[in-house]
């Protein structure tokens, strides 16, 4: 996505991309000239949002680019539709330098493709000139890290598995400098690893937990948790075909927050840095656990096991108790845990959970400055009594409750596992764009990511 910006060139060859709405159109056009008036007539052009206009220039050549939107002075990710829109080409957009940056970076965000498989894929795309006052390399830093969860979710299972999810984390760690531990298999238990191991134990590829860390350590502790079941099955509880087209993607967590760490790592932020990610396959053989089995967890508890098909959030317990055993001062994770926050919020909007009232107003700020939208749920305590079991201390899903609050159940099991963090964040990702949006093509997506880097650098400022 680099690859779509350039730095300002000396000549003006780029051709100039003009947004309007419908009422600053004809003044636009009157300042084209007659001849640009009459062929936006022509077309219908009125500036409709979404709406593209090119005007001709002598020959074959393009004089300037009309785009429809909503606020021309400040388009935002209205200005990613060009990237799939424009022809092949040089632009530059006629914006001030903060609307211009924001623009650039949704252009850039919506020329990302996924080619690894395709065997041909020499198609040019649009580019963008951008000014002198725009910073390439920090908007570099974060189509990076949103390239990596995006490519990351793309990857079919086949090529993804424990592995090689571990695998990534080492290499991103060891380029910055970092250190990167792995347990697998049966090393689990001896490490006190009993969930993880259990949900992966039913693949012939061995589950893992990938321990991550980079920074100085007087530096204050920053932990992310994700989410890494590279293929869910469903285990015994075994998904309809329908549900399980997409569970590539339910590793999803995992690569966010990769995707997070090399932003905080390239940015060189001032903190300590732990990424932990249980790295399983849940897939069914005569070594799958089963409903209604009990399993201990790393924390002690006893779990019930309702569904095999809620696994993510028995991994994540075990990695949450790593994480808060040393106290950060911020512990967040991350998962494509529930379908019912898809329910509840669509998959755009990935619902939060937190106690920490100042945290949550804090990136719900930083998500509307820089476009990727969370949405605060409750951690409703007095749902609490549908985790309960007549067998082990907690139920692991709601087998009580109807059906009802299946992200805040699942949300507050995780809470049973975190006590010692100074702020504790959960968001229950969905990782997917269904289809194309402005900045966001169909398939595999970072979500939060941007609104959690822009609420560290507030936080704990530059390095």
């Amino acid at each position: 996505m680099r690859s779509a910006l350039l730095a300002p060139a000396p000549d003006q060859t780029a051709i100039p991309v003009h947004f309007v709405d419908t009422a600053s159109t004809s003044a636009r056009l009157a300042d084209l000239g007659a001849e640009a008036e009459a062929w936006a007539a022509a077309n219908g052009f009125d500036g409709a949002a979404g709406r593209l206009l090119i005007v001709p220039g002598e020959g074959l050549t393009a004089r300037a680019v009309l785009f429809g939107v909503r606020e021309p002075a400040r388009p935002g990710f209205a200005a990613g539709e060009l990237a799939r829109k424009l022809p092949a080409g040089i632009y530059r957009f006629e914006l001030e330098e903060t609307a211009q940056t924001d623009a650039a970076l949704a252009f850039a965000l919506g020329s990302y493709r996924f080619t690894r498989y395709l065997r041909d894929d020499e198609r040019p795309g649009p580019r963008l000139m951008v000014d002198a006052g725009v910073d390439l390399d920090a908007l570099g830093i974060v189509l990076d890290g949103v390239g990596l969860a995006r490519d990351l979710i793309n990857t079919p299972a086949n090529d993804l598995g424990p592995a090689e999810l571990a695998e990534t984390a080492r290499d991103l760690f060891a380029l910055h400098g970092g250190t990167t531990r792995v347990i697998e298999g049966e090393a689990l238990l001896a490490e006190g690893f009993p969930m993880v191991h259990a949900v992966g134990r039913a693949s012939d590829r061995a589950p893992r937990l990938v321990d991550a860390q980079w920074g100085d350590e007087e530096h204050p502790k920053v932990t992310l948790v994700g989410k890494g079941v590279v293929f869910d099955t469903g285990g015994l509880d075994i998904k309809p075909a329908s549900a399980m087209t997409l569970m590539k993607k339910d590793m999803g967590g995992a690569a966010n927050v990769l995707g997070l760490a090399a932003m905080i790592m390239a940015a060189h932020l001032p903190v300590r840095l732990r990424v932990i990610v249980p790295a399983v396959e849940n897939a069914i053989s005569g070594a799958a656990f089963r409903p209604g089995d009990v399993l201990p967890s790393r924390k002690g508890l006893s779990v019930e096991i309702g569904n095999t098909d809620a696994e993510g959030r028995l991994v994540l317990a075990d990695a949450l108790a790593l994480a808060d055993a040393e106290s950060p001062e911020l512990l967040i994770d991350m998962a494509t845990l529930t379908g019912a926050a898809r329910v509840a919020l669509g998959p755009e909007l990935p619902p939060l959970f937190t106690d920490d009232e100042t945290f949550a107003a804090h990136l719900a700020s930083c998500a509307e400055t820089v476009d990727d939208p969370v949405w605060r749920l409750p951690l409703w305590r007095p749902y609490e009594r549908y985790l309960e079991s007549r067998v082990a201390d907690i139920n692991h899903i709601n087998t009580s409750g109807a059906g009802f609050a299946g992200s805040i159940t699942a949300a507050l099991f995780l809470a049973r596992f975190v006590e010692n963090a100074g702020t504790w964040a959960h968001l229950d990702i969905y990782g997917w764009t269904p289809s194309d949006r402005p900045g966001h093509p169909t398939g595999g997506e970072a979500q939060a990511i941007r609104a959690l880097f822009a609420l560290l650098r507030d936080r704990y400022g530059e390095a």
